[in-house]
């Protein structure tokens, strides 16, 4: 072989590595340039936010209008194409145990990084005396019964009523597996509904560079002014705290579940859902890129169908940490010791409901602020210092409540004995 051969199969491999690349990482890199000119604008022209922010709604509408459907079909679809009883209820005993264990292990890290780590007394108690309206004052059956079901089949369609809509749609997929070959036609439509849910989902993640850029930089210019002065330290740690936990304690799940190639798999393939959830603080919305990553890692559709939907609203990794620095930062403000045996006990059992019961409660959050207030006998004062807490901590506790789903899918395949079966298509397209 010549030299003007070497340099020309030289020049096709360099063509054919660049292709690949752009193929394989371009949707994200266009991400990240959409976001990176949306912090831009944010920081140094906040006057034009508000011009933005339109952009970024009608990409989160469309999303939330996909969304319903897609996790129709996707869990539905699933549940029907289930073979025994056996593995379906494997899958959801394993995923409990797979929500539990994650929330507690979020809650006792942030624990003993607060003790390691701990904040002056010296936090104002706001004097504001504004009214916290937690939905409706009813008991907490009424709650729960709000909770799991809507009195109205229309109600199902809206996001605000998410569990209630995942759990018709599992009982659905149930009916039709048990309907034999009666509901052989309805299954092909639940199959067929669920293939075309899926491409108008890469349809619309196709514009997220502009609607996420356009949120970004709206988030930037309102909320970033607010991260400075009283509430700097505590805020601080809990970002400093929530990014180590997200790339080392996720990092460790992942390893459990496939080793190092498990690890590869999911970072590889976290990144979409991660700026998806930062940009949107939205963890509804980040499901259909977490679908999509499931599906790039190689989780049976079986199980990310099922686990991915349910932990939206019921595996809240953020927010179990972000319940635990409100609690602290409450306690310091009421003069009691956050580190009292008797405390820590109430602060994990108070995190579990939060993260995984209020969560899918309606206003669920100002729910938990209530809840921490009445547990440790606290005056109202402090309800404002811990909202603002709440609210600033936002984006990354939406990134670690949305991603945490992903890894938790493939624990729940691991443990029930199911191999990763990797697409390339979360990345790619």
């Amino acid at each position: 072989m010549n030299r003007s051969e070497l340099m020309e199969k030289k020049n096709r491999e360099m063509k054919y590595a660049a292709k690949t690349f752009l193929h394989n990482y371009g949707s994200i890199l266009f991400l990240l340039f959409g976001i990176s000119l949306g912090s831009v604008i944010g920081i140094f022209f906040p006057h034009a936010v508000d011009s933005l922010k339109p952009i970024g709604d009608i990409f989160l509408n469309l999303l939330f209008v996909s969304v319903i459907p897609l996790v129709f079909f996707a869990i539905a679809a699933s549940v029907a194409n289930i073979e025994g009883d056996r593995v379906l209820g494997r899958i959801i005993g394993t995923m409990a145990a797979v929500f539990i264990v994650g929330i507690v292990i979020a809650g006792l890290a942030s624990i003993i990084f607060l003790y390691l780590f701990p904040l002056s007394t010296d936090l104002p108690v706001e004097q504001s005396k504004e009214i916290i309206d937690t939905a409706k004052d009813d008991s907490w059956a009424e709650k729960i019964v709000r909770f799991l079901t809507v009195s109205e089949f229309s109600s199902l369609l809206s996001r605000q009523n998410m569990l209630a809509f995942v759990i018709f749609s599992f009982l659905v997929g149930i009916a039709t597996r048990q309907s034999a070959t009666a509901g052989d036609l309805f299954r092909k439509f639940i199959n067929s509904g669920n293939a075309v849910m899926g491409n108008l989902l890469v349809m619309v993640m196709r514009l997220a560079p502009i609607g996420l850029g356009a949120y970004f930089a709206y988030q930037v210019g309102t909320l970033g002014p607010q991260l400075f002065g009283f509430y700097a330290k505590p805020i601080g740690l809990y970002y400093i705290f929530g990014l180590l936990y997200f790339f080392t304690v996720f990092s460790l799940f992942a390893f459990f579940a496939y080793g190092i190639r498990g690890v590869k798999l999911y970072w590889k393939n976290n990144i979409l859902p991660s700026l998806t959830s930062l940009s949107s603080c939205s963890s509804l919305a980040t499901m259909p890129a977490n679908l999509l990553a499931a599906k790039s890692i190689g989780i049976p559709d079986t199980v990310a169908s099922v686990v991915i939907p349910l932990g939206t609203t019921l595996h809240k990794h953020g927010s179990a940490i972000s319940c635990i620095f409100k609690i602290y930062v409450a306690l310091l403000l009421s003069g009691q010791d956050f580190f009292n045996p008797a405390n820590l006990i109430m602060a994990v059992g108070i995190t579990l409901l939060v993260s995984i019961v209020a969560g899918g409660i309606p206003n669920g959050g100002y729910i938990g602020e209530m809840l921490i207030i009445s547990v440790y006998q606290m005056p109202t004062e402090v309800i404002p210092s811990i909202m603002i807490i709440a609210t600033l901590v936002d984006p990354l506790a939406t990134m670690l409540n949305a991603t945490g789903d992903t890894v938790a899918a493939m624990l729940t395949a691991r443990l029930t004995g199911q191999k990763l079966s990797p697409h390339e298509t979360a990345s790619s397209e």
